[in-house]
């Protein structure tokens, strides 16, 4: 299952069922799960484990040094879960000790080709990056994201569960979850509604974060007093209290 040509660590750990194309490097401290197909000409450098069912793509460079001048070598790890697939071209680096020393990624996600993933970020499950979507350093995406072409996130921003964000995008502050952004910088343009129905929201609750929606960024109120509103409704509308919760953590504030 592994070419002859491929070079491979003594100190790797590849289950006995992963196919691993010709002209690929596997360097040392690298875990990889059973069921995972790597392609040609791919390198993954360690400390990385890497997940079952998951499919590297040609020329994916993962786990090597982050792209930080303030990494000076130490053994930081990637970490990767499960049935996710890199495209052609994709890059993940490891984590620094200015964070917690480790980059994630979730399981089921699609990063199309060439997609970047800087140094401790954190990516969910189910995300979506299009081909050339870039997440700068200690950025956050939240399970079923969808990032479109070119699009770019400033490094540590969060970006909420169910977002979308539009092609040729610049995220520079946080998005709250179900929120569609757009534009450079990027705005909130309307609720990912879409999305929500193809993951089995009701109209009821759509409605209800549109509500949401609207009292936050229609409504005229100051941030706070919008808050105080919401966390009331919260109570009895539970979809409601992730996108509460989610603002009341933002570090960079949120996209107005």
């Amino acid at each position: 299952m592994i070419d002859s040509r491929a070079v491979i660590s003594p100190s790797a750990q590849i289950a006995s069922d992963v196919e691993i194309g010709p002209f690929t490097v596997i360097g040392a401290d690298v875990v990889i799960g059973a069921g995972t197909w790597i392609g040609p000409h791919a390198v993954i450098k360690g400390p990385t484990t890497i997940g079952t069912d998951n499919k590297i793509f040609q020329f994916a460079s993962l786990g090597d040094a982050p792209q930080d001048k303030k990494y000076k070598g130490e053994p930081t790890r990637l970490e990767i879960g499960d049935r996710n697939v890199f495209r052609e071209c994709v890059t993940v680096n490891r984590g620094t000790v200015h964070d917690q020393g480790v980059t994630r990624i979730g399981s089921d996600n699609l990063l199309m080709a060439y997609v970047h993933v800087a140094h401790d970020c954190r990516v969910g499950d189910k995300v979506v990056m299009s081909n050339c979507a870039t997440l700068g350093g200690h950025v956050e995406l939240g399970d079923w994201v969808i990032m479109g072409g070119l699009s770019a996130v400033h490094q540590h921003t969060k970006i909420g569960a169910h977002c979308f964000i539009a092609n040729n995008a610049a995220v520079t502050r946080d998005v709250p979850p179900y929120v569609m952004a757009v534009g450079q910088p990027a705005e909130p343009h309307s609720v990912n509604s879409e999305g929500l129905k193809r993951r089995g929201f009701d109209a009821g609750q759509i409605r209800n974060i549109r509500r949401a929606y609207r009292l936050l960024y229609r409504s005229g109120l100051k941030l706070e007093a919008a808050l105080e509103q919401l966390d009331t409704i919260a109570k009895d509308q539970p979809e409601i209290r992730p996108f509460v919760e989610f603002i009341r953590r933002s570090t960079r504030s949120i996209v107005r």
